[in-house]
């Protein structure tokens, strides 16, 4: 079940990234993103998971797929609260197949991002917790 607030550019991110389609996220993300997924607590190495340009974004969208969703994303639930000024804060509750770990997962981050004219220019995602879904 998915359960969005109004749709701030992030929904829409992260909508056209559980649906794999790629060309409407790139759509939503400005030329001069900058991007980057932390782990709170993991000791996997998300080193590459940054990117300052939305290239450098396609690169690493491409080795998420790869790496850690083989399978796509399902979104269980979304929730966005402006906090002015254009920046938003976003809980995101997610099901997949980690390939990391070659089991079925549920996810909760929490994302920062800030948005220009309508795309993103700023995204940080914390993964807070990944635990198998017993699937």
């Amino acid at each position: 079940m998915h359960t969005a607030t109004m749709p701030y550019p992030i929904d829409h991110v992260l909508n056209a990234f559980a649906a794999g389609d790629v060309p409407t996220l790139l759509a939503h993300i400005d030329d001069g993103v900058d991007f980057r997924i932390d782990h709170y607590r993991d000791t996997a190495d998300v080193s590459w998971q940054q990117a300052k340009d939305k290239a450098g974004l396609l690169a690493v969208l491409q080795r998420l797929a790869a790496e850690v969703f083989p399978r796509g994303t399902q979104i269980v639930q979304t929730e966005s609260q402006a906090l002015g000024d254009d920046w938003v804060l976003t809980r995101f509750h997610q099901r997949f197949f980690y390939a990391v770990q070659q089991r079925e997962v549920e996810s909760v981050t929490w994302i920062v991002s800030h948005s220009v004219q309508g795309r993103l220019d700023y995204f940080r995602e914390t993964v807070t917790t990944i635990a198998p879904t017993g699937a």
